[in-house]
């Protein structure tokens, strides 16, 4: 029978999927990428298959599962399998400088950003692009804001170079980036399912944060890329009923370009109120506690029940097309 296979490597952020795709009597299969073996010369089960491989699956010792994923992915591509946040996706996942070349392409804003590769390189980059300015060091290949630190001098960034708790970036590549200095502490990141707007979260960051909705867990001042105006909200993680209408077409269209379907994306608006943006998650975690309080929770409105639904549409599609 066809099925939607969810790929994955985080069990951790499954039971909310696995709860929506239950309450709609949805088939349904766990694929934990982490190791295995598959005969490429024959077909792949029948149905969907959804990719949610994580571009911080290094860090919980899944060093390899977005290789692992990109190779299954062309094998289930070449049997024509629909394939939800195929290899294009994934491209975009494990490397921040391929996001900002497609949302740039697609016209929207980036923070300006300088590619090192190798750690003797960092120092000299910021004195030769910054000039004393401050600057957001992040790795090319993260996920929930691992390793993004931000430095206001020279100093302080030649003191983390040089130190014990520099973290080498997985794929040997850094970023240096803008500090945006934003009008309020807060970033905003807008959930898309089937390449079309959900709802938008508004995060407080006046305490540091790390971008995955689904952990709330502050991780201190030297982490937070965004202002530093006082006034902490009520709540860490707020639904927003809309976006500017120009920017969700913006990044509506981005999506359908990059051939992403599911997708958070996260912006923050500049001194002058211009968003910038400056991350593409295709592996989106929801935040249940803010969709609670949006009286969200178990409608199709929800972020896992707008994918399960989606999902559901999409096998019953293939399941038409076959009979």
């Amino acid at each position: 029978m066809a099925r939607i296979h969810v790929i994955h490597e985080n069990p951790a952020w499954l039971p909310p999927l696995a709860t929506a795709l239950d309450q709609r009597a949805l088939p349904w299969t766990d694929w934990f990428l982490h190791e295995g073996a598959w005969d490429l010369s024959a077909p792949p089960p029948e149905g969907i298959f959804y990719n949610r491989m994580s571009a911080s699956s290094h860090t919980r010792d899944h060093r390899y599962s977005a290789e692992l994923t990109a190779g299954l992915l062309a094998w289930l591509t070449r049997w024509g399998r629909t394939v939800v946040n195929g290899p294009a996706a994934l491209d975009l996942e494990i490397s921040k400088v391929r996001q900002y070349a497609a949302l740039e392409a697609a016209g929207l804003r980036t923070p300006r950003s300088v590619l090192v590769a190798g750690r003797d390189q960092i120092v000299p980059a910021a004195q030769a692009h910054f000039a004393g300015e401050p600057v957001i060091l992040k790795p090319n290949r993260g996920g929930k804001g691992l390793g993004v630190r931000l430095f206001h001098t020279l100093e302080g960034l030649q003191d983390y170079v040089a130190g014990d708790d520099y973290e080498a970036p997985v794929d040997g590549i850094q970023l240096l980036q803008t500090y945006i200095r934003a009008p309020r502490p807060v970033i905003t990141r807008a959930e898309f399912v089937g390449r079309r707007f959900v709802y938008a979260v508004q995060v407080d960051t006046s305490e540091g944060f790390e971008l995955c909705p689904a952990d709330v867990c502050a991780i201190g001042e030297a982490a937070c890329p965004v202002g530093e105006t006082p006034g902490k909200p009520e709540h860490k993680f707020t639904v927003l009923p809309g976006i500017d209408p120009t920017l969700r077409t913006r990044l509506e269209t981005f999506l359908e370009r990059a051939q992403v379907d599911v997708a958070g994306i996260e912006f923050i608006a500049d001194e002058t109120g211009q968003p910038l943006v400056y991350d593409v998650n295709t592996n989106t975690n929801y935040n249940p506690d803010a969709e609670a309080r949006a009286n969200l929770t178990n409608t199709d409105r929800s972020g896992p029940g707008a994918l399960a639904t989606y999902l559901g549409t999409l096998l019953a599609q293939g399941q038409r097309r076959a009979a």
